[in-house]
């Protein structure tokens, strides 16, 4: 599909020459007949690429996100009711909303990006789930591309971050076949060498303020969940925005709540949004079922919660459906979105958060994409 920009202004067709007056003395010769000249037709913005055209190669898209940094960028999602994919909307089918204010869609593309993501491991499941997530790993690496980059990282009461991002498909292997999900007490990472990422100042991977043995006190879990997202988050706040930003988090949902997490569930979702990043989360098996008897508690997941509100999708890991084939499918999701960018007019642009509804003119699709962004102060990417 074709990138939409403002259409160039295009030169008048040139005037035709005079001819020379004719001299009384001199031979007549009939003038050479010249060919009329149709000026080119005037450009209005194209819809996208229709079959058998070639698209702007993705170098050209990818440095114009990048260039100008007043662009609202929009992943945008389109499902069918049967949950499958929809390839083939045009822009003019889109419509974009920024504080209920209708905006013109400056560019418009459904060419696939490549992927920066974090891979968010639950180190402390139980033991039955954490066999199944320790044997699908290496799964992982059949949804990547050679241009995709990726960050393994696991947590429990602490964050304990991998070795970097990498698109080295060989490094990632080896990193997942060490990648072993502990069933022991929870331990801080030591500070020294590694200088990750901070929260309030303060070291995401250590608090001297827990107990390091025990993953629950007093009934309580001490599972940081929010942190992990919130570290995730500052790791992927250096990637590129011609990349899309994503957190896969696999987890239970469990999560040890405002005493043994530093930032809150709001100032995660306001880093999420402020940094374009999506969460696609799966859920393992007993969550699910966990999940199944109580709706309540269903809907209060931060699992769910993250996902739906950062433009991403929640999976559940049951007997039917297995972690190799969630890792395909989101991963093939998170690239083949439809990019939607504007630049905000007439909107209040003191604002801090500002709003985001986008529609189709096709009826029965469900459109997902983040709910907002901020343009205010949010939970700074720290370094120590």
């Amino acid at each position: 599909m074709a990138l939409l920009l403002s259409p160039l202004a295009y030169v008048a067709a040139q005037n035709p020459v005079k001819p020379p007056k004719p001299n009384p003395d001199a031979q007549t010769q009939p003038a050479p007949t010249q060919p009329a000249q149709t000026p080119p037709p005037a450009q209005t913005n194209p819809p996208a690429n229709r079959p058998g055209e070639n698209p702007p190669r993705m170098s050209d898209l990818q440095a114009r996100i990048t260039v100008n940094s007043n662009l609202v960028i929009l992943p945008v999602t389109v499902k069918d009711h049967s949950g499958e994919l929809v390839p083939d909307l045009r822009r003019d089918e889109f419509r974009v909303f920024e504080d209920n204010v209708e905006q013109h869609i400056d560019m418009f593309t459904a060419e696939a990006f490549p992927l920066s993501m974090v891979i968010l491991l639950d180190n402390d499941l139980k033991d039955k789930d954490a066999e199944k997530v320790q044997a699908s790993l290496m799964a992982i690496l059949g949804g990547l591309s050679t241009e995709d980059e990726a960050f393994v990282c696991r947590f429990d009461q602490f964050f304990h971050p991998g070795k970097g991002f990498t698109n080295d498909q060989d490094k990632l292997s080896k990193e997942l076949k060490r990648t072993s999900l502990d069933t022991e007490a929870d331990v801080a990472p030591p500070s020294p060498p590694f200088s990750g990422p901070s929260i309030n100042n303060h070291s995401a991977t250590d608090d001297s303020a827990i107990d390091k043995g025990a993953r629950a006190i007093k009934g309580q879990p001490t599972k940081a969940l929010d942190d992990a997202v919130f570290a995730a988050t500052q790791l992927l706040h250096d990637r590129p925005r011609n990349r899309r930003r994503v957190i896969l988090l696999i987890s239970d949902g469990v999560n040890g709540g405002k005493k043994f997490n530093k930032v809150s569930y709001d100032d995660v979702m306001k880093a999420l949004l402020a940094e374009n990043i999506s969460v696609y989360s799966i859920a393992v098996p007993t969550a699910y079922l966990e999940r199944k008897i109580s709706p309540v508690d269903r809907e209060r997941s931060p699992l769910i919660r993250y996902a739906d509100h950062s433009g991403g999708e929640v999976y559940h890991a049951t007997k039917e459906h297995s972690f190799e084939e969630f890792y395909s499918r989101l991963t093939e999701e998170a690239r083949n979105q439809y990019t939607l960018a504007y630049v905000p007019r007439g909107t209040d642009r003191n604002a801090e958060y500002h709003s985001i509804e986008v529609r189709v003119k096709r009826d029965g699709l469900d459109i997902k994409t983040r709910d907002g962004y901020y343009s205010g102060q949010v939970p700074s990417a720290q370094r120590p």
